[in-house]
């Protein structure tokens, strides 16, 4: 195998596929990253035991102005041969496999030879299995991660809630995170008929996912299999493990009638909530108080240590009985940031009941829900 390639593209693939790969692993061989070139172009492949990211660089792609000589593969350590590619010093990089699997490294007048492993002892990746597959714009596959992920719990406790559930039911893709503090729920409606679905991706997939997906890929097509998912686009294949387990039926948690109700513009909200956390941080038990009543709407904010703070919130409308209540204010501002710039209707039944958020136009597509700190 040899090829000569621009080392910035080169680098950029590098780094997608690097996501997948962990220094920690049972097998010595997925801490490296697996070279295959063909006469088409180069494929990277990273593995660990949650998600595989297979990335494609394309020899008719001008950026990576490739010149190949001879085709092969070989498994080279990752993080070593990263920060060598990174810090050559011409834009070009050869790489040339030698006898027992050593590999020169070759940019301007830097020289490196570095031992590989034979790329047939690499695991294969799971067969895909076409029948389930639905496509998204690549910015609203984004999108659902963004405004869900942040729900998933981060405690191997209940290892089903550390996921994303996924439905897809009467062309509708529903996706639910849940702590059981919080929750978030987003729906999209499907244009093509497709075979019924019901699985839980784990968030750090996910984040993962999201990282990788770049603003030049337009569609996604996701594939479901047995254990497995796969995201694939243009020059990407991502797949994740599916979690095991039932998910818990969080239809009912979400109330359908509400005794108060108001209108914010979200930017507004979030600083304020941003100020009244700088105290509330200060103390033990991290919590904001938010009085309504029909002709004001007060923020609290409280720590013994260092102070506190009150500030009159300046809301679009309010309707309903007065309420005293307190919540975390992360849980609050991680579930505002998800709604970008935007105005939201946010519904309460009592102090120790959860409320809701969903912006006041297109409701019912999008939902944040939230479960108050009961106080003395």
């Amino acid at each position: 195998m040899k090829v000569t390639l621009n080392r910035t593209a080169f680098t950029q693939q590098l780094q997608t596929v690097q996501r997948a790969i962990s220094t920690k692993t049972t097998m010595p061989i997925l801490t490296g990253v697996k070279i295959d070139l063909a006469n088409n172009g180069l494929t990277l492949t990273g593995s660990n035991a949650d998600i595989s990211i297979e990335s494609f660089l394309s020899s008719d792609d001008e950026k990576a102005k490739m010149n190949i000589e001879s085709t092969g593969s070989i498994v080279l350590q990752a993080r070593f041969f990263n920060e060598i590619i990174r810090r050559l010093p011409e834009d070009h990089v050869t790489l040339e496999v030698l006898d027992n699997n050593q590999v020169e490294i070759t940019s301007g007048k830097a020289n490196f030879l570095v031992n590989g492993l034979d790329s047939e002892s690499y695991p294969h990746l799971p067969a895909v299995d076409r029948q389930r597959e639905i496509q998204l714009p690549a910015d609203m596959l984004n999108k659902l991660i963004n405004e869900t992920v942040f729900s998933v719990s981060q405690h191997e406790s209940r290892p089903i809630l550390t996921g994303v559930h996924f439905t897809l039911q009467n062309n509708r893709l529903l996706a639910v995170a849940t702590d059981s503090h919080r929750l978030s729920q987003r729906t999209i409606p499907l244009e093509n008929d497709t075979e019924e679905f019901d699985i839980v991706i784990p968030g750090k997939s996910l984040v993962e996912l999201s990282r990788s997906l770049t603003d030049e890929e337009d569609t996604v097509k996701i594939s479901i299999m047995e254990n497995q998912v796969l995201f694939e686009t243009e020059t990407m294949k991502f797949y994740s493990r599916l979690l095991e387990g039932k998910y818990p039926d969080t239809d009912r948690l979400i109330p359908s009638s509400f005794n108060t109700e108001i209108e914010f513009d979200v930017s507004g909200l979030l600083s304020a909530i941003e100020r009244a956390s700088l105290l509330s941080h200060e103390s033990r038990n991290n919590i904001v108080r938010l009085q309504i009543t029909e002709n004001s709407v007060v923020l609290h904010g409280n720590s013994p240590e260092v102070g506190k703070v009150e500030e009159d919130l300046k809301y679009e409308k309010v309707s309903g009985d007065p309420l005293e209540i307190s919540f975390n204010p992360d849980y609050m501002k991680d579930a505002l940031r998800a709604f970008g710039n935007t105005t939201i209707r946010i519904c309460f039944i009592s102090a120790v009941r959860p409320f809701t958020l969903e912006p006041t136009e297109g409701q019912g597509d999008f939902l944040q829900l939230i479960t108050p700190v009961r106080t003395n």
